[in-house]
């Protein structure tokens, strides 16, 4: 049976993508800055349009969104960008203005690492597995976990970028970024904590420079606790930090020593890794939320 054609959006903090397709082998997409809420979303329906007129019916959209967002559908607010640090953005209908551009084609809601998620499951780095965790380090830090072969709903969504985790004073000065916890996950060791604490950009620091030690330091630790948590299959760690590919066997070494035996690991280099996917996890995630409501 032919995949049925759908469309995508990852709405992102610093940008959105919007895309057409049926897998990763046939997608045409677009990239524009977030900006305003009313202007971002208005280019997001003209995309669709252009794209429905070229390219035939689009049978269902999926959105995954930056968050928090309230993607239960039984809420009234389901389709809303919720208690965001990106101020403009606060208390967002996402879904709403969308959906009436487009009449009654079926749309899937959730957030940008739960649709990752979903990509990866699909055609990535989780094929074949029921249980596994999608983390992303960028300029914030976000986590989506499949129980069960299924996406992991509970009250909302999980907020894995704000575990709290065990910082040491004298070695780490930094206070934190995160305007609601300070030194949560997120504060200590996402992309722009890293940048504030050393006062340049990630990318320029050298593989050697302690910044990494301390990076691998958080995420081990946070990998840890969802381990013990949730006892996943795989985590695969995406997002900007996560390019710096050295970081990997860092993380993978000291979550190996704080395991300490108890949760056995047959191959830790296969328990932690990056994305099949690449860059395109979320977007061709939000293309198989879309796929399942048409199935």
């Amino acid at each position: 049976m032919k995949p049925s054609l759908v469309g995508a959006i990852e709405a992102g903090g610093t940008k959105f993508v919007c895309a057409i397709g049926t897998d990763p082998q046939n997608i045409e997409e677009i990239r524009f800055p977030t900006t305003s809420p009313e202007e971002t979303i208005q280019k997001t329906i003209d995309f669709f349009k252009a794209k429905e007129i070229d390219s035939g019916k689009i049978q269902a959209i999926g959105i995954g969104t930056f968050g928090p967002a309230e993607v239960n559908p039984k809420s009234e607010n389901f389709g809303w960008i919720t208690n965001t640090p990106k101020e403009k953005w606060q208390k967002t209908d996402l879904i709403t203005p969308i959906k009436n551009a487009f009449g009654d084609i079926p749309f899937a809601f959730d957030t940008d690492v739960n649709a990752a998620a979903w990509g990866e499951g699909r055609w990535g780095a989780a094929q074949g597995l029921d249980h596994y965790v999608y983390i992303t380090v960028g300029t914030g830090i976000g986590g989506g976990a499949v129980n069960d072969g299924k996406i992991l709903h509970g009250k909302n969504h999980p907020e894995m970028g704000h575990l709290r985790i065990p910082k040491d004073s004298s070695i780490d000065l930094y206070p934190g970024c995160c305007p609601f916890h300070g030194d949560c996950l997120e504060g200590l060791a996402s992309g722009t904590a890293i940048k504030e604490r050393w006062n340049t950009d990630p990318s320029f620091l050298p593989e050697d420079h302690k910044a990494w030690e301390l990076e691998s330091t958080y995420l081990a630790d946070a990998i840890l606790n969802l381990t013990l948590t949730l006892s996943p299959e795989r985590f695969i760690l995406g997002g900007g930090v996560m390019e710096q590919t050295h970081l990997f066997p860092m993380i993978r070494t000291k979550l190996n020593k704080r395991l300490a035996g108890y949760v056995e690991i047959e191959n830790i280099d296969n328990f932690v890794l990056p994305p099949g996917l690449g860059s395109k996890s979320g977007v061709l995630g939000a293309i198989a939320l879309a796929q399942d409501l048409t199935s």
